[in-house]
């Protein structure tokens, strides 16, 4: 059972209570950890204490939002109390989101103060924002070490955003963040003892709201050294920490099992023992999307005896609660673990109901449903399970609707695909169904599984499971699929396919794969490039002497010189017939590299100059006499300088490593 403090609880009962009630009776005991910073219960009551007479001074009233966007992780969290003993709602916004983003969410805030040290006050405010309490300006010492009064019945407490490209402002009031500190609370039973690690982004609903599982309970709340750890990082912070209660997405999940292999069959006669890195965890739970049953099993099966992993599918709306699955629920073991991703049952507080297919969830405060915009179904054996999301459903050909949830689990079921997901892709000349596919965590180099996967081989796989209009037309392996702030597969990241080559007329041999995916009418990229680069060669041959007259006249050149000088006037020549090609045909080409979009076009762009640039540049160089200082000066500045740009982007481009490595087959 939860621990209770064992001060008498005040008649208006909020988080912070329960928080300063832990500081008043156990001031020694460790609150946060951040690296080598610690500070206790004490410590960090009173730095909360005196930021909060701070705020009430630079003219703070109840009520009032006040953003929260240090990069600092300790003082983000004294931040957030003080902001509560002042009366106010705080909203956190993680400075390492970028300008774009944090600026736009600044707005649909609306704060009253913006509390921030200068370097992230400087990138979100742009001098027309709210007032601006910097936070490391100092000068809080000789305020009061204790709270200042408030008022006990400001309704809000915070601002959450909810997930997705379209992020929202969801007021979350104090009656509801308590509510959903006591759900878990009586989930999760934390202790005075546990310490608990959040993985996710700063301002994600996750910590935002999450951060009262420790500090309510007397626990420890351990910061990692940034807010997106890697994988070796949150291995090695799970370990050094000791940390007993592991919030993560299950992109997180998926890295503790690639880092955390499963141990070593025990000798006969000893129970089973954890992987060595997760030998203090008592408690995973993983939220933010879907996770399918074969990965929670997994996960369990590398946590000590006892351990519990939990499945949460948690709304913003709910300040992190809704429902939550545990192996222990299932009344027998299920076939095909790997097409089920279990919702359970919902949180203490909350009700769940399918209305048409989509689920709709009562918060903890009983006020009125939220439609989710996600599916689900209720099986017989009373728990929910995930069915898609709305917002993915694509519409084929005909008119039929298709939740690519089933495809994506069908697919999962291969033994050497670990996590997939189903985009409708159009290009020129036809729409087709594209699968994305990662490696599972015993693969995650696609090491064995690479060859092993291909276009032919999946859709072999699919057959009799999914309808045959349903099966991919394109497969891209990637590495991982690429996950947004809130945790959530991104299906708008992932890389754009290339364009497949243009469909042969019927009756045509194609000369592709099992499927006719691999082949098509129209000319490869170096039969185009060689067919269409000769004749377009041949005309700046002949316009060379309408545009340039004499630039090319060898006449009185002796030989070898003039034989040289030829070659180099067919290679200028060659070099922008190239260029020609390249500028209209290489893009389509280079997105494989996987550099991002920004930086695929200004590469293909810089390389079609460097080839088109020559032919111009010589003839209008041959013909410029050498004192002729504003031609020459011209020339330079037309061409060289350009050129140079060109080179350093092209340079940038095949060094930068890429952002998603993946390949392709189509």
């Amino acid at each position: 059972m939860t621990q209770a403090p064992p001060s008498a609880r005040p008649a208006v009962d909020t988080v912070l209570d329960r928080f300063e009630a832990w500081a008043r009776d156990t001031p020694a005991a460790r609150a946060l950890v951040h690296g080598a910073e610690h500070l206790t219960y004490g410590e960090l009551d009173v730095r909360a204490n005196r930021l909060a007479h701070r705020l009430l001074g630079a003219g703070l009233a109840g009520n009032r939002r006040v953003a929260v966007a240090t990069a600092r992780p300790v003082e983000r969290v004294v931040a957030l109390l003080a902001v509560l003993k002042a009366g106010g709602a705080y909203c956190l916004i993680d400075s390492g989101s970028g300008p774009r983003t944090g600026r736009r969410r600044l707005t649909a805030l609306s704060p009253h103060l913006l509390l921030a040290d200068a370097p992230d006050r400087a990138r979100l405010d742009e001098g027309a924002g709210p007032r601006a309490v910097d936070l490391g300006a100092g000068g809080i010492a000789d305020l009061p070490p204790t709270a200042p009064d408030r008022l006990r019945d400001t309704p809000g407490a915070a601002v959450l955003f909810t997930g997705g490209s379209e992020a929202r402002a969801v007021p979350v009031s104090q009656a509801l963040l308590l509510a959903a500190y006591e759900g878990w609370a009586q989930l999760a039973r934390p202790t005075p003892e546990d310490r608990h690690l959040f993985t996710g982004e700063a301002d994600a609903t996750a910590f935002a709201a999450g951060w009262t599982r420790a500090l309510c309970s007397g626990g420890t709340l351990v910061l990692p050294e940034t807010d997106v750890p890697s994988p070796q990082d949150l291995v090695r912070t799970v370990r050094d920490e000791e940390v007993s209660c592991l919030y993560t997405d299950p992109g997180g999940a998926g890295e503790l099992l690639r880092q955390a292999p499963e141990p070593p069959p025990a000798p006969a006669g000893r129970g089973r023992e954890p992987a060595p890195a997760l030998h203090t965890v008592r408690l995973v739970a993983v939220t933010g999307d879907r996770f399918h049953l074969d990965e929670q099993i997994a996960l369990q099966d590398r946590l000590r005896p006892g351990a519990r992993v939990l499945a949460v599918y948690g709304l913003t709306e709910a300040a992190g609660t809704g429902t939550w699955f545990e192996l222990t629920q299932l009344p027998r073991p299920q076939d095909d673990p790997e097409t089920l991703a279990p919702l359970g049952t919902p949180f203490p507080g909350c009700q769940v109901h399918v209305l048409d297919g989509e689920i709709h969830l009562t918060p903890p405060t009983g006020t009125d449903p939220v439609a989710t915009g996600d599916l689900g179904t209720l099986r017989p054996d009373g728990l929910l399970a995930f069915g898609g999301r709305l917002r993915d459903r694509l519409t084929l050909e005909g008119g039929r609707r298709l939740d690519p949830y089933a495809v994506e689990s069908a697919i999962r079921t291969h033994p050497h695909i670990g996590a997939a997901v189903v985009a409708r892709v159009t290009t020129a000349y036809r729409t087709r169904l594209v699968a994305y596919v990662a490696p599972p965590p015993e693969d995650p180099d696609w090491a064995v599984g690479r060859e092993a996967v291909g276009l032919d081989s999946l859709r072999e796989h699919l057959s009799g499971k999914v309808a045959y209009e349903e099966l991919p037309g394109g497969l891209v392996r990637l590495r991982a699929l690429p996950r947004n702030r809130a945790g959530q597969e991104d299906r708008a990241a992932v890389p754009q396919p290339p364009e497949p080559a243009k469909p042969k007329p019927r009756g045509t041999p194609s000369g592709g794969g099992k499927y006719g995916a691999a082949g098509g009418e129209g000319l490869s990229p170096g039969c185009a490039t060689g067919c269409l680069s000769l004749p377009v060669a041949v005309l700046l041959a002949v316009l060379t002497g309408v545009f340039w007259p004499g630039s090319t006249d060898l006449t009185g050149v002796p030989q070898p010189w003039a034989f040289l000088f030829f070659v180099l006037y067919v290679f200028e020549v060659a070099a922008f017939a190239a260029g020609v090609v390249f500028l209209l045909g290489g893009r389509r080409l280079m997105p494989r590299r996987g550099r991002g979009r920004a930086l695929t076009r200004a590469a293909h762009l810089a390389v079609a100059y460097l080839l088109l640039a020559w032919w111009p540049q010589d003839n209008f160089y041959r013909l410029a006499a050498k004192q002729d200082w504003p031609r020459q000066a011209a020339l330079v500045y037309a061409f060289n300088i350009p050129l140079m740009i060109a080179g350093m982007v092209v340079a940038f481009y095949v060094t930068r490593k890429p952002s998603t490595p993946f390949d392709f087959d189509n």
